[in-house]
C-alpha cells in the first residue's frame, strides 16, 4: 500500500505548522496498514501557487486623475498610494506605490506608454506602461521640499516641479535627475509681494511660446517667467487666494479660480487687474455692489471649440446659502450654464478634448469627473449633457458589500439567463455616444469555464456578477426588501427591529447553481427562499412562515409544535389560510407579563407583489420574539432542490422548513439535537435583553455584546484592524457552553448508522463547539405525492467531535470524489404543464452527480470536515476517522472549503493569522502554506471565499474585489490573460500655423530646453535636495514577462519610431550608410593592393 509522504511545502510554512503536520502524517502512515481502501491521489505541492490575479471595483479613496488623449487610458490614485488604470471596457490594471502615501498627482508622458505619479512623502515615480504589469522604473525623494504642483509639457522630457517654499525645480524625465535650473519664489516675485506667496498651486506654460511660464502661488499671485532670460516678464496680483489657472489656446488669456467662489480673466499684457471677473453662482446685487461670497472654485478648465463660444467647467463655487445642495459641476457655455449635480463630492474632474496639443482648438467633447465613489464621464456634445453609461464594475459599493459568494465551474447556461433578466433592469438616458475611454487591448481567453460571484449588501440587495475570464460585468440584481412594508419615517418604526440600521442586510447567501433556487439569511433573523423565472408574475399573497425558536431548558418545544397543516392541492399555493399560521401579526402581540412576543423583527407587505423575470420570492420565514427576548441572528443555512428543504440555526437552535408544503418540520433547540448524549452540564439561562450588534461574524469575539457597539451596521469596519479569537475546545464557562450555535449545515445522501448498507438523504449539522450531528429525512415520493405526504425528520444522535467550531462539510465517493448534494434540475415554474409535462415531472427524480451511484451500494463513503483548528476525515458507515490533521494551534480557520482544482480535490483553509493553505484529500497532505496577509479585519474575515480551479476572492476594501489564485497553472497562464494598456498609435500631426503667422512669427514659439535645462548650461543641482532611486526596471513579478535591458532598448526605439521622430532613424541609417561606405572603400584599397602587380592573365 502507497505510504503518504511530507512532499516539500511551500515558502512561509511556519514552524508550529510543520511539526503539527509531520506529527499527523506520521500518525496517518501508521495507521496506513489497515486503511479500508487505497485512493490514487494526484495533487502534489507543485500544482500549488498563490498570486494576486486582478482587482475589480472603484478605487478605494480616490485623489488624483489622469488621461492620456492620444493612447485614450485613464489614471486614477488614491490615497492609500494605488494606482488603477482603465483602458476599454475589459482592461483593467491595479498598481500599487510601496511607501502607501497618498497620489497627489499624476501626469501622462503622452503617447509615450509612461506616467509620473507624485505621492505625498514628496517622492516622484516614473511608471513603465509597456508592460502587462507596470513597474516604476525611476524614483526621485525629495529631502528639504515639499511638492505641491507638477507639470509636464507635451512631447517634453523636462519636468517641471513646484513646493510648498514656493519654489520650481525642474527634473529629466529620462534620467530622473534634477537639473540645476531652478526658479527661487523670491526672484519670480521679487519686490510685488512683502510677505511669502504661498506654495505653488499652478504650473504651465504659454501654448503658443514654451519659453514662457505661468506660475500660480496660492496667495493669489501669477508671475509670467520667462525661461531663458531667468526673470518675469509680468506679475498679476490678486486679493483673493488661488486654486487652478488655465490658459485659452491662443496664449493671450488665463483664467483663475478663487477662493471667494470668482473667477478672474486676464489678458497676458495688462497686469494691472483682471479683464472680467465672473461669480458664476452668486447673486447679483443691486446699486452695483459685489455679488454675495461663494465657496470656493476648486478647478477651472477653459476649451475653446472652432464652431463657437468656449466651455468654462468648473467644480464648487456654490452660493453659501445652499445649504444640503449636492456638489456640482457647472458648464458655462456662451450665455448658457448648465448645473449638474452629482451623488458625492468632486475629487478632480478633466475635459476630454480631439487634440493633445495646447496651442489648437481644443474641441472639447467628454468631461471625466472623478467622484468620492464614483466615476462619471459626462457628453458635451449632446444637449442636456446625458451621462456615459459607465461599463467598468464600479457599483460594488453601491450599497455596502455585507457577505460574498464565489462560483467556478457553473452550468453554461447560467450567465446568459441571468443577463437576460438583468438587461430590463438597466437604466435609459444615457449618451448615445461609444465610451471614450477605449485605449489598450484584451488578453488571451486561456479560461473557458463560467464564473458568478455573488454579492450581498447592507440594504437587502443581491448582485450577481460574470466574473469569467479575470473580468467582472454585473448581470442581475435582486431586491430582497421589497417583500418587506417600510417605514416611513423614525417614529413610524416598530421597536421590534434588532438592528439599529439596515434591517434587511444580508448575512448568508445559499445557492443551488444547477437547480437556480436561492435562500438568504437577513441580519433581521428573517430568510427568504427564491425560485428563478423567466416569466413576470403578481403574487396575491407572499407567502409567510414565522417559527418560535427558543433555547429555555425548562420550557422545550416539542418538534412538531409549530407544524402546519400541509397544503391540500398544489394548486393552493396563493391561498394565505392553508400557508400562514397566523395571517400577518400585528407587532402588538405581548405575552401574559407584558413582554414583546411572538412578534417578527420586519413586517411583510400584504398587498398583491409584482415580480418581475428572474429571483421570485418562494416562501419568507422569520424568527420571532420570545417573552422579551428578540431572535437571535441566523448564522448558518443551507438549501435543498432535490428534497424541497431548507434549514437555518443559530446560537438558539435549529429549523427545518419544506417550502413546497410551507411547513416547519423541525424546531429544535441545539441541546435537543443531542438527546441523551449531551455532552456538556448545562443549566438554564435567563433571556437577555440586550440588543445585538448588525455586524456577521458575530461571534469573533465569542459573540458577547458591548453595548457601546450596538448601533454598528454589518458594513461598519472595525477601527482596530486586526482581530483575535480565544476560543478554546474545552469550553468549561456556562455561558459559553449555553451560547452552542448551529455554524455548518449540508444537505446529503450518505450513511448514516454503523449498521447502514445504503445511503440515505440526510442532514449534517455542526456546532461552535465541534459537535458534528445527523438528521435523517424519510422523503415521500416525488410528484403530487411529495406535496401531499409529510417529511419525516429524525435526529440520530453525535457521529463525532473536532477542536473548534465545525466550518464545512464534504463527502467523498470510494473513488476520492466529491459527492455534490442531490440537485433538481432547474425548469420553468410558471407555466402550465401539459400532461405528459406531468406525466415526466411525477417520474422526475432528483439528480444526484455521484461517480458513485453506478456503482454497488456495499462500497463507503468518505466524510471531510473542516473546524476552526483541525480537519478530519471519516470513513462511513464505520465512522472510524482515518486522517486528522491539526492546521493551526495558535490562530483559527476564518474560511475552510473542499475545492477541485486539476481533476482533482483539495481542502483550502484562510487563518485569522492571514495563512493560506491547502491539504490533500483524503489523506490531508499539506500541499500549499503561504503567510498572505499581513493584518486580517473583519472585512476581509466576513467575504474571503475559495471555489474551485483554484480560485479565490475578498473584499480588499470597503469598494474593491481582490481577485487571487492558489494554482500554479493560473499563475503561469495570467500573463496571457492580462490586457495590454499600451498599443503603438500614430500622434496626430500638429496644428498647421499658417503662412501668415510663419511669415511674421505669430505661430507657436519653440524653445530647447535641453540647451536651457541641461547640465553643461545650467550646472548640477545641490545633491542634498534630492535623491534618485532606481526601479526595479520594469521587471515583471510573473514568470516569462519580457524585460532586462534588451527589452528596455526595444521598447525605447519603438517608442523613437512611435512618436513619428525620424530623425533619430534617419541620422542611424546615415551612419549605417557611411560605415558600409567606409568598409567599402577598405575592401576595394585590399582589393587593390592585392592584385597592384599581377598581370590580367593571372587573375
Amino acid at each position: 500500500m502507497r505510504k503518504f509522504n511530507i512532499r516539500k511545502v511551500l515558502d512561509g510554512l511556519t514552524a508550529v505548522s510543520a511539526v503539527a503536520s509531520a506529527a499527523s502524517s506520521a500518525a496517518q502512515q501508521q495507521q496506513a496498514g489497515n486503511r479500508e481502501s487505497e485512493i490514487q491521489e494526484t495533487l502534489q505541492s507543485e500544482h500549488f501557487q498563490l498570486c494576486k490575479t486582478v482587482r475589480h471595483g472603484f478605487p478605494y479613496q480616490p485623489s488624483a486623475l489622469a488621461f492620456d488623449p492620444v493612447q485614450k487610458i485613464l489614471a486614477i490614485g488614491t490615497q492609500t498610494g494605488a494606482l488603477r488604470l482603465f483602458g476599454r471596457p475589459g482592461v483593467e490594471c491595479y498598481c500599487q506605490h510601496d511607501s502607501g502615501a497618498a497620489v497627489i498627482q499624476l501626469q501622462f508622458l503622452i503617447n509615450e506608454g509612461a506616467l509620473v505619479s507624485a505621492l505625498a512623502d514628496d517622492t516622484l515615480h516614473l511608471w513603465n506602461l509597456r508592460q502587462k504589469r507596470p513597474a516604476i522604473l525611476h524614483s526621485l525623494k525629495f529631502n528639504r521640499e515639499r511638492i505641491t504642483f507638477c507639470h509636464l509639457p507635451f512631447q517634453s522630457k523636462w519636468l517641471y516641479v513646484g513646493t510648498e517654499r514656493g519654489n520650481i525645480h525642474i527634473v529629466n524625465v529620462e534620467s530622473f535627475t534634477l537639473s540645476g535650473y531652478v526658479i527661487m519664489w523670491n526672484k519670480a516675485i521679487e519686490l510685488s509681494s512683502k510677505s511669502h506667496p504661498g506654495p505653488i498651486v499652478h504650473i504651465s506654460d504659454n501654448p503658443m511660446d514654451e519659453g514662457k511660464l505661468l506660475i500660480g502661488f496660492e496667495s493669489g499671485t501669477v508671475v509670467l517667467w520667462d525661461l531663458k532670460s531667468k526673470k518675469a516678464d509680468y506679475r498679476y496680483t490678486h486679493d483673493e487666494a488661488i486654486h487652478s489657472v488655465a490658459w485659452h489656446h491662443e496664449g493671450k488669456q488665463f483664467i483663475c479660480s478663487h477662493s471667494d467662489g470668482t473667477l478672474t480673466i486676464w489678458n497676458v499684457k495688462s497686469p494691472t487687474k483682471p479683464f472680467q471677473t465672473i461669480t458664476p453662482h452668486g447673486k447679483q446685487l443691486k446699486d452695483g455692489k459685489k455679488p454675495e461670497p461663494c465657496k470656493p472654485i476648486l478647478k477651472v478648465e477653459y476649451k475653446t471649440t472652432r464652431a463657437g463660444e468656449p466651455f468654462i467647467i468648473l467644480s464648487g463655487g456654490l452660493s453659501y446659502d445652499t445649504v444640503g445642495r449636492r456638489p456640482c459641476l457647472t458648464v458655462m457655455h456662451g450665455k448658457s450654464t448648465a448645473v449638474l449635480e452629482m451623488d458625492y463630492s468632486i475629487v478632480d474632474f478633466l475635459t476630454l478634448c480631439e487634440t493633445p496639443y495646447p496651442n489648437d482648438f481644443q474641441e472639447p467633447y467628454a468631461v471625466v469627473v472623478l467622484l468620492e465613489k464614483d466615476l462619471v464621464l459626462i457628453d458635451l456634445a449632446q444637449n442636456g449633457y446625458p451621462i456615459f453609461e459607465n461599463p467598468y464594475p464600479l457599483t460594488i459599493h453601491e450599497s455596502p458589500v455585507t457577505c460574498c459568494e464565489y462560483f467556478a465551474d457553473c452550468p453554461v447556461d447560467l450567465i446568459p439567463a441571468l443577463y437576460s433578466v438583468g438587461a430590463r433592469q438597466k437604466r435609459q438616458g444615457y449618451s448615445k455616444k461609444e465610451w471614450p475611454i477605449s485605449g489598450g487591448n484584451w488578453g488571451l481567453i486561456t479560461q473557458s469555464y463560467p464564473e458568478i460571484i455573488i454579492t450581498g449588501h447592507a440594504d437587502g440587495s443581491i448582485k450577481f456578477w460574470d466574473a469569467s475570464a479575470i473580468t467582472l460585468q454585473v448581470l442581475y440584481k435582486l431586491k430582497t426588501a421589497k417583500v418587506f412594508e417600510k417605514s416611513r419615517n423614525k417614529d413610524d418604526r416598530p421597536n421590534t427591529d434588532i438592528v439599529d440600521e439596515d434591517p434587511y442586510a444580508i448575512q448568508i447567501i445559499s445557492w443551488c447553481p444547477e437547480s437556480r433556487m436561492l435562500c438568504i439569511a437577513g441580519v433581521s433573523a428573517h430568510v427568504i427562499i427564491y425560485r428563478f423565472s423567466k416569466q413576470e408574475v403578481t403574487t396575491e399573497v407572499i407567502p409567510m412562515l414565522e417559527v418560535r425558536l427558543l433555547y429555555e431548558i425548562n420550557d422545550i418545544e416539542t418538534p412538531d409544535g409549530e407544524q402546519v397543516p400541509p397544503l391540500p392541492t398544489p394548486g393552493t399555493g396563493s391561498n394565505p389560510q392553508s400557508i400562514v399560521p397566523q395571517s400577518h401579526p400585528s407587532t402588538s402581540s405581548s405575552s401574559s407579563d407584558g413582554l414583546r412576543d411572538n412578534v417578527p423583527c420586519l413586517k411583510v407587505k400584504n398587498s398583491p407583489l409584482k415580480q418581475s423575470p428572474g429571483y421570485q420570492t418562494e416562501l419568507v420565514i422569520q424568527l420571532v420574539w420570545v417573552s422579551g427576548e428578540p431572535p437571535q441572528q441566523i448564522t448558518s443555512l443551507a438549501v435543498n432542490s432535490a428534497y424541497g428543504l431548507v434549514v437555518f440555526g443559530n446560537c438558539n437552535g435549529i429549523a427545518m422548513v419544506d417550502y413546497l408544503q410551507k411547513t416547519v418540520l423541525l424546531n429544535l433547540g441545539t441541546i435537543e439535537l443531542y438527546g441523551s448524549n449531551d455532552p456538556y452540564r448545562r443549566e438554564p439561562r435567563s433571556p437577555r435583553k440586550t440588543r445585538q450588534p448588525s455586524g456577521g461574524l458575530c461571534d469573533i469575539n465569542e459573540g458577547t455584546v458591548v453595548p457601546e457597539d450596538r448601533c454598528k451596521s454589518p458594513t461598519s469596519d472595525v477601527k482596530d484592524n486586526s482581530f483575535s479569537r480565544s476560543r478554546s475546545s474545552s469550553v468549561t464557562s456556562i455561558d459559553k457552553e449555553s451560547r452552542e450555535a448551529i455554524s455548518a449545515l449540508h444537505f446529503c445522501e450518505t450513511f448514516t448508522r454503523k449498521a447502514d448498507t445504503s445511503p440515505s438523504p440526510c442532514l449534517w449539522v455542526g456546532t461552535t463547539l465541534g459537535t458534528v450531528l445527523v438528521i435523517v429525512l424519510n422523503l415521500p415520493p416525488g410528484g403530487e405525492q411529495r406535496l401531499l405526504q409529510p417529511v419525516i425528520v429524525s435526529p440520530s444522535g453525535t457521529i463525532l467531535r473536532l477542536k473548534g467550531a465545525i466550518l464545512r462539510m464534504a463527502f467523498l465517493d470510494t473513488t476520492g470524489s466529491l459527492v455534490p448534494p442531490a440537485h433538481e434540475p432547474w425548469r420553468e415554474h410558471n407555466v402550465t404543464e401539459d400532461k405528459d409535462e406531468k406525466d415526466k415531472s411525477k417520474k422526475r427524480r432528483p439528480v444526484s452527480v455521484s461517480p458513485s451511484s453506478s456503482q454497488e451500494i456495499s462500497e463507503n463513503q468518505y466524510a471531510v470536515i473542516c473546524s476552526e483548528k483541525q480537519a478530519k476525515v471519516i470513513s462511513l458507515p464505520s465512522q472510524n476517522c482515518i486522517y486528522k490533521q491539526n492546521i493551526t494551534e495558535t490562530s483559527f480557520v476564518l474560511r475552510g472549503d473542499i475545492v477541485s482544482l486539476s481533476n482533482s480535490i483539495c481542502l483550502a483553509c484562510f487563518c485569522a493569522n492571514g495563512h493560506i493553505m491547502t491539504f490533500s484529500l483524503p489523506s490531508l497532505r499539506p500541499l500549499l502554506d503561504v503567510y498572505y496577509l499581513p493584518l486580517t479585519n473583519m472585512r476581509i474575515a466576513r467575504t474571503f471565499c475559495f471555489t474551485n480551479n483554484g480560485q479565490a476572492l475578498y473584499l480588499v476594501s470597503p469598494t474593491e474585489i481582490q481577485r487571487l489564485t492558489y494554482s500554479q497553472e493560473t499563475c503561469e497562464n495570467l500573463q496571457e490573460m492580462l490586457g495590454e494598456l499600451f498599443t503603438p498609435v500614430e500622434t496626430p500631426e500638429a496644428p498647421n500655423r499658417g503662412f501668415f503667422k510663419g511669415l511674421f512669427g505669430g505661430g507657436a514659439q519653440s524653445l530647447d530646453r535641453e540647451e536651457l535645462f541641461g547640465e553643461s548650461a545650467s550646472g548640477k543641482a545641490s545633491r542634498s535636495l534630492a535623491q534618485h532611486i532606481p526601479g526595479p526596471g520594469g521587471i515583471e513579478g510573473v514568470k516569462g514577462a519580457a524585460s532586462g535591458v534588451v527589452g528596455e532598448l526595444a521598447r525605447a526605439r519603438l517608442a523613437l519610431d512611435e512618436r513619428g521622430q525620424k530623425l533619430g532613424e534617419l541620422e542611424e541609417k546615415t551612419a549605417a550608410m557611411l560605415y558600409s561606405a567606409d568598409s567599402f572603400s577598405k575592401h576595394a584599397h585590399e582589393m587593390m593592393l592585392k592584385y597592384k602587380d599581377k598581370k590580367w592573365y593571372q587573375f
